[in-house]
């Protein structure tokens, strides 16, 4: 388990861009708002929330089939964030939809069923921000079956 502390450095580039320092031995990554306000150079806060949530929701997924030894591998993930107006007329992120894939069918997968009613439960990061954006997981096997 990771320390209950994460630090994260932001240091303002040009603009609308910051370059990203999540500490020693690991690679630096530089943001950047879309235009208007920025150029779009680099991943927006809005997809980098959406990757924080679907990298979180990924590795939930397969620290519960692992746990019955499964392999799903390659798993993969797409995320739409939906942004728009909210009550007060601000900008928000309204909704994520993780459409998650296994690299495998189901039917080579056992205790699949129990797997997907949990694996959500235990993601960090959607749990975290769920009281505030309504989050969907789709789960589909390799063969195109949506499982959840």
């Amino acid at each position: 388990m990771s320390s209950p502390v994460q630090t994260v450095h932001l240091t303002q580039v040009q603009d609308y861009q910051f370059e990203v320092d999540f500490g020693a031995g690991k690679p630096r990554l530089r943001t950047d708002e879309p235009a208007p306000l920025g150029q779009g150079s680099g991943p927006s806060p809005v997809q980098m929330l959406a990757t924080a949530v679907g990298d979180c929701l990924s590795a939930s997924l397969l620290f519960a089939l692992r746990k019955f030894k499964q392999d799903p591998a390659p798993i993969r993930c797409e995320l739409q964030a939906e942004s728009g107006r909210n009550a007060e007329g601000r900008l928000r992120v309204l909704k994520i939809t993780a459409t998650l894939t296994l690299g495998v069918p189901a039917a080579s997968l056992e205790h699949l069923e129990r797997v997907l009613g949990s694996f959500e439960a235990y993601c960090t990061v959607t749990q975290s921000v769920k009281g505030s954006i309504e989050i969907e997981a789709q789960v589909f096997d390799a063969l195109g079956a949506r499982l959840k």
